[in-house]
Formats: structure tokens, sequence, C-alpha cells
């Protein structure tokens, strides 16, 4: 088992101990849920504001990672995964973005995730940002989807922390809808040959 990562001393603790992880998939290879848990690599925890920007200043930015990968920042002891305990009553607000804008929104996203800006207490589960061929997409996971008026702060609080345009399509997913959809195209995939 790992020791808890603790801040050190004189450093500022931040509210929550957090955990990079870094998943990488060769696209047109059928997943599973266990390949999926397989492919994700635990890059570090962080207890403390300078233990992160010594983490963070030696990782790659989002917008140089090359094919189809993603970065998740998630509270420690949160795996992310749907399944996870503390995700899979929750969802996760979506943003998709243009090539170009990822390394900047990720980061508005993680500063203002790690210094509590979504005021919304134990709900933020964590960050994900995809890097995709076409488009980059980001997200913050919740614990409780159903709970509108917390799901409603975090979106404005991200609509905020990202400076974004008015016009920004901003999508809520339930994890139990993600679930779903990902069987049921996955059901489609291996009825039709498993392509």
């Amino acid at each position: 088992m790992l020791q808890p990562v603790v801040p050190g001393a004189g450093e500022h603790p931040l509210q929550y101990n957090y955990t990079y992880w870094y998943s990488r998939r060769t696209p047109g290879r059928p997943a599973s849920t266990q390949s999926y848990e397989q492919n994700i690599k635990q890059i570090g925890s962080f207890a403390s504001v300078e233990q992160f920007w010594r983490f963070y200043s030696h990782m790659i930015r989002p917008g140089d990672l090359t094919g189809h990968s993603d970065f998740h920042l998630f509270k420690e002891g949160i795996k992310p995964m749907w399944e996870d305990d503390a995700n899979k009553s929750g969802g996760k607000w979506i943003i998709r973005l243009r090539k170009g804008l990822a390394s900047r929104c990720w980061e508005n996203l993680i500063l203002a995730m790690l210094g509590e800006q979504f005021m919304v207490g134990e709900e933020v589960c964590g960050a994900v940002v995809s890097v995709r061929f076409q488009e980059d997409i980001i997200s913050i996971w919740n614990k409780t989807a159903s709970d509108q008026a917390t799901t409603a702060r975090i979106r404005d609080t991200l609509r905020r922390v990202l400076n974004l345009p008015p016009n920004t399509i901003m999508e809520y997913k339930t994890h139990t809808d993600s679930i779903k959809a990902w069987e049921d195209f996955h059901g489609l995939v291996n009825a039709s040959g498993g392509r």
C-alpha cells in the first residue's frame, strides 16, 4: 500500500490530496472495462500547492499530447472510472474544444478545482482532458447527478473559470448513461463481427 502523501514543512496544504493519471488507447481496438483499467497509469499524488507545481511543471501539456490520450486528475482514493463508488451515482460536464485550446483550458480547470472555486464541498471528484484527432474534450466529474443545484453551480463556475464564449455548448451526462451508451455501442460492435 502506498504511503499517503502529506504536505512538506512550510508548504500550503490543499483541501484534498489528488492523484494524476494518464491513459492512451489505440483507436480501433475494442475496449473493455478491464482493458481500460489496465491502460490507466497512475503518475503520482500530491497534497500541497508546492507539490502540485513541482509535479505539473514537468508534465507535458495536453496540447502537445499525440494520439488518443487522456490526463485525469482525481481526488486521492477515487479512480477515474464510472464504476468507482464515488463516481457511480454522478455525472460529468463535457466541453468539446477546438484544437489549440486544451492546454490553457485544462490548466484553468485544474487550478480552479485545486483552489476549491466550485464551492460544492465534496461533490467534485475529478477532471479529465481527452486529446482526440479532430477536437479535445475536457470534463469535470461530480458525485451526485440528481443534485441539480450543484450541477448548475459547477456548470456556471466552469463557464467562468474557462472564460467560455456564451455560445459554448456544454453537455451534462450521467455516468449511468455513459455506461449504457458504451454497452450498447460495444454490443452492436460485437454483434456485427467485432470490428
